[in-house]
């Protein structure tokens, strides 16, 4: 497997698959596992890092990458980095999630095919997120 294909694998893929889930799965999952705002943020900053290298290499989509910044960008602007408090509750209160979600979807399909994937079962130990 090409360094690119585990990025797309192991991140990309993964953090899109929460990302794009419908807000119900979302809110489970994100309950189930007790994942902060933050965090989710800083998720995306790292996967943005890792898109970048792969569109330099062109084993990633121009259009994915305009995704995945805008992602990032709305983020930013919703201050979801700052905030502190359960991803749950910045789901329901944050607008910026529904335009997340369908960017998200729209890099999946793109890609894939199609933008529903299983939600991660593993996730980093709970101090991580604290």
């Amino acid at each position: 497997m090409s360094v690119d294909a585990d990025y797309w694998e192991r991140w990309i893929a993964r953090l899109l698959a929460v990302l794009a889930a419908d807000a119900e799965a979302q809110l489970t999952w994100a309950g189930e596992h007790g994942v902060k705002s933050g965090p989710v943020a800083d998720d995306v900053g790292f996967v943005l890092h890792l898109a970048e290298g792969m569109a330099e290499r062109e084993t990633l989509a121009p259009e994915a990458l305009r995704d995945l910044r805008t992602i990032g960008r709305l983020l930013d602007e919703a201050d979801v980095l700052g905030r502190a408090g359960l991803w749950a509750e910045s789901l329901t209160a944050e607008p910026a999630w529904n335009e997340v979600r369908t960017l998200a979807r729209r890099i999946l399909v793109a890609r894939e095919g199609d933008w529903r994937r299983p939600l991660p079962h593993r996730v980093p130990p709970q101090d991580i997120y604290d």
